[in-house]
């Protein structure tokens, strides 16, 4: 019953946008070659779908059409109402829990760190990939240009700035979407599966060790990886047969075919910065550490991306390091072209959208 009404959740939100196709969409000229690497804030910055005060905000998307109440500027804003369906924002998911995140108080406020203050579910859910869904989901509530449709590209700090912008927005971006989907998951401390050159305190990132220690289950329960050892590998090892080599999106969904109803789509590149070994490749393989999406390959590089789903052996099937990107445009191509196309400069040219893997502190 829970994956039946998860996966029509899913698809009611995907909807017709599921093949939408960034700036860079297959055909068009101008899109690229690959090449080896040589790599709630409280207040003002809400996530959205909640007001600064606490008080959804009708006519802003919520956080994966989810609890619009999440995230709050920690005043004693009220939460959203609990299973309301989720028609104040637009972008929302029908059925979709308006409520269950934020409290009186700073309970409801979403740190930089990524996760929210309040209590946690017990339910075992601590990894996903970011669907395309998601992504332009927040992205259109964001603001981004072109309604949000092409994504966020390699700038992901999603209302954060300073040193290590791109690494906290990341993060919050991973906590919003597990919210959405699970009401009190957004709490349980979400980080991005992503390198960076400096964190912030000018120390190098490496991106499986921010994940924590294990064990991480998907939306539905079933075994990512039991530690840090199981994961970091080709693909990780213990991991449940049905996701080992499709890993599933926010809402357990395979994401090689979020719509069960229209064939496999090619979207398996996840931007990590990362070598083989989840650990940081080179400086010009993170889009300038996640805070840059101008398509300016000379100033911000390629990123790196690994395969949520392999295309073969070695390199094409390993989920950490698969290939170059592009660029840090955002963009997508969900089409099988061979490879990145020709000329382009987007995060999603070789078959993606600029998707990344999100792991929580908590099982």
């Amino acid at each position: 019953m829970t994956e039946a009404r998860n996966v029509k959740r899913t698809l009611s939100a995907v909807g017709g946008g599921l093949l939408v196709l960034g700036s860079c969409a297959l055909g068009l000229p101008g899109c690229g070659s690959s090449d080896a690497p040589p790599p709630a804030v409280a207040g003002a910055s809400s996530v959205a779908g909640a007001s600064a005060a606490g008080a959804p905000s009708a006519g802003a998307s919520g956080a994966q059409g989810g609890s619009a109440g999440f995230a709050t500027s920690g005043s004693a804003g009220a939460a959203g109402s609990a299973g309301a369906p989720s028609s104040a924002g637009a972008g929302g998911l029908s059925g979709t829990s308006a409520g269950g995140g934020a409290s009186a108080g700073a309970a409801g406020a979403l740190t930089s760190g990524g996760s929210a203050g309040g209590v946690a579910t017990t339910e075992k859910f601590s990894f996903f990939v970011t669907s395309w869904a998601g992504l332009q989901r927040l992205a259109k509530a964001f603001g981004k240009p072109n309604d949000g449709k092409d994504g966020f590209g390699g700038d992901l700090t999603y209302g954060e700035t300073g040193a290590g912008a791109g690494l906290r927005g990341a993060d919050k971006i991973c906590a919003t979407l597990a919210e959405g989907s699970l009401p009190g998951a957004g709490a349980k401390g979400w980080r991005a599966f992503l390198s960076a050159a400096n964190d912030g305190t000018g120390k190098q990132v490496n991106a499986i060790d921010r994940v924590g220690t294990g064990p991480w289950y998907d939306r539905l329960g079933r075994l990512f990886g039991n530690t840090v050892a199981d994961i970091a590998k080709e693909r990780p090892a213990n991991a449940a047969a049905a996701i080992k080599n499709d890993f599933p999106n926010e809402d357990g969904v395979p994401n090689h075919q979020p719509d069960p109803t229209t064939a496999a789509v090619d979207n398996h590149d996840m931007l990590t910065g990362s070598n083989s070994s989840g650990k940081f490749l080179a400086a010009n393989a993170t889009c300038l550490d996640w805070t840059a999406a101008a398509g300016d390959t000379a100033k911000e590089g390629k990123p790196r991306v690994g395969h949520a789903w392999p295309r073969g052996s070695g390199d094409s099937a390993n989920w950490m390091s698969s290939l170059t990107e592009s660029g840090c445009a955002p963009g997508a191509n969900l089409k099988e072209q061979g490879g990145p196309l020709m000329g382009a400069v987007t995060v999603g040219s070789g078959g993606g959208y600029g998707g990344f893997y999100c792991f929580a502190l908590q099982p």
